[in-house]
């Protein structure tokens, strides 16, 4: 059996580099924990293994941000929301290519992938944002 690449957030962000929405699944309960961890919070259990996870859902809540931090300035207004995926998966990201007065609750919504541009300022790692289906 190959070992397993460690179960944190720079592996995490690795594979959204290579287009991937990977979470950590418990071995023991089969919980999957996104983004992943290396405890599980049902059964306590550290082992894991990797499973690639659907990058569909629906929007559960939204905010519209017009006061953006410095680095997010010229991309305002823009909106942020909580996306459920399957198995109940939550999972936070900008809606882009939907215009700030059309998004709705419950609308279904798809994770897309923004190349890695280090221009040597946070964040470093590499971008989702969530699109209309």
């Amino acid at each position: 059996m190959s070992e397993q690449p460690p179960f944190t957030i720079e592996q995490f962000y690795k594979y959204i580099n290579q287009k991937k929405l990977m979470g950590g699944k418990c071995i023991k309960c089969g919980k999957i924990h996104l983004p992943p961890r290396p405890l599980c919070d049902k059964c306590f259990s550290k082992e894991f293994e990797w499973t690639e996870i659907n990058q569909e859902g629906k929007l559960l809540t939204y905010t519209v941000i017009h006061v953006a931090p410095l680095q997010f300035q010229h991309m305002a207004p823009y909106a942020v929301g909580i996306v459920q995926l399957e198995n109940g998966l939550k999972i936070p990201g900008m809606i882009r290519e939907v215009a700030p007065e059309q998004i709705k609750i419950g609308m279904e919504l798809t994770m897309k992938f923004d190349t890695l541009i280090d221009q040597g300022k946070w964040p470093k790692w590499p971008r989702y944002y969530f699109a209309q289906v």
